[in-house]
């Protein structure tokens, strides 16, 4: 086997460097920029919802052009902590294209929420969804309402900038945002490179790689720290920014690529919408051709936290197209319909057959891709406390599994590593490093 190599996702790209151990090794490394960038240790035990009298109501207004990451990340983990989120559009209708065409469906219209009183309203970013925002005169007004009774209010990427910067609810405050946007917010707040930022009432964020910090930092300010433990637990998440993660890789071959590779995301009602989200927007980001495919008799999903997502096309149709890899997201309710579908697991089979690469992340491979043979003679990992039905679990505390052409992840908190992993695969260890970069990972 020849010699593992460590890679590190900083800039200027380092040189190689070659160990004389197995399995390779790539790694990523990335520094905190800013000494009050939010750590959280990790709890035991989750919780779905929380008692009555501690319940909070939540607002995520999202439009055209919003960044889907920082909009689905913190409704999943804020409903994770036993919040009440209301996804509202800030369009004439709906259903929301968001950036990378991924499609989501909000539970209301942005004026239907003027008179409800929310403990928190967190806005997305991405462009122009953060200038949508920015511009609803509606929203304008919830959120100086908010700012005005003394609530908390949050924003991540272009949005501290773009929106709450505009509107004057910055001033004096420390502040941080996405990169590019620093000039702007500097006119506005007391502009930091942090990657959470709380001040006063009010947090910021840099971008869709921040997305997780930020949302636990949201459940902490809404319920406290304990609370953050409990649910950052199972999220399986980074929890130290400045140090070493890798993924690692046994049995090393070229995945064969077409000019633009095809991927297959297929998602069912209970996949969980943070790994389906991340998995796609990361891939598209890469140039990839993704087809998302509903297993449900409509294209409508109803993901694991409720979230509404919208597949680009029915099951049988993706099946009559070939890929260069079928990745499947987690989620037990989604996964258990994956591993009931004779036409995923034949496609599987097919894909296997053929030496083209599959994967899977959290409960996927030890539900699906385990029980159907698709793990025979390789090294995975899955969500950890289903490790113990994989048939092999030698590898299955790494955070990412690249075995020939099976990749293997573990749950929310490892999802945009797994895709950049397969990134690294398909267009390049350089080209995946200035992705992360874009995405402040």
């Amino acid at each position: 086997m020849a010699a593992p190599i460590l890679r590190h996702l900083t800039t200027p790209f380092p040189s190689f460097i070659k160990l004389n151990q197995t399995p390779k090794i790539h790694s990523f490394f990335t520094f905190s920029t800013h000494p009050n960038s939010r750590k959280f240790s990790r709890g035991t035990s989750i919780s779905v919802s929380a008692m009555a009298s501690a319940t909070k109501k939540v607002l995520v207004p999202i439009a055209n052009g919003t960044e889907p990451i920082e909009a689905i990340v913190p409704i999943d983990i804020l409903r994770r902590a036993g919040a009440e989120v209301i996804v509202a559009s800030v369009e004439n209708q709906l259903q929301i294209e968001v950036m990378y065409g991924i499609k989501i469906v909000a539970d209301a219209l942005i004026s239907d929420c003027v008179d409800t009183e929310f403990d928190l309203i967190s806005l997305p970013g991405g462009i122009p969804g953060a200038a949508n925002l920015g511009n609803c005169k509606i929203l304008e007004s919830i959120v100086k309402k908010q700012a005005e009774n003394g609530k908390l209010y949050a924003a991540i990427c272009a949005a501290p900038a773009v929106a709450l910067g505009s509107w004057g609810l910055l001033k004096g405050l420390k502040a941080t945002c996405y990169p590019s946007y620093m000039e702007e917010l500097s006119s506005h707040a007391i502009a930091v490179e942090s990657r959470v930022q709380k001040d006063a009432k009010v947090v910021t964020s840099r971008g869709p790689a921040t997305s997780i910090e930020y949302a636990i930092a949201l459940v902490e300010e809404l319920y406290g720290k304990e609370k953050a433990n409990e649910v950052s637990g199972p999220l399986v998440m980074r929890l130290n920014h400045s140090e070493e993660f890798a993924f690692a890789e046994l049995n090393s071959v070229n995945w064969t690529l077409t000019s633009k590779p095809r991927i297959l995301v297929p998602i069912a009602n209970g996949s969980e919408e943070m790994e389906a989200t991340i998995i796609i927007d990361v891939l598209r980001r890469a140039n990839a051709q993704v087809v998302v495919a509903s297993l449900e008799d409509k294209l409508e999903i109803v993901a694991s936290r409720k979230v509404k997502l919208v597949a680009d096309v029915l099951l049988d149709e993706a099946a009559k197209q070939s890929y260069d890899l079928i990745v499947l997201p987690g989620g037990l309710g989604g996964a258990e319909t994956f591993a009931k579908s004779e036409k995923l697991v034949d496609m599987l089979k097919k894909q296997r057959e053929s030496c083209k690469p599959y994967g899977a992340m959290c409960a996927s491979p030890a539900l699906v891709l385990e029980p159907h043979g698709l793990l025979k003679g390789k090294k995975a990992t899955a969500f950890p406390a289903l490790c113990n039905k994989l048939s092999d679990p030698s590898e299955a505390e790494n955070r990412v599994v690249v075995d020939g052409n099976l990749v293997t992840s573990r749950g929310p908190g490892t999802t945009m590593e797994f895709a950049l992993a397969i990134a690294d695969k398909f267009i390049g260890h350089k080209e995946t490093l200035e992705l992360a970069k874009e995405m402040i990972f």
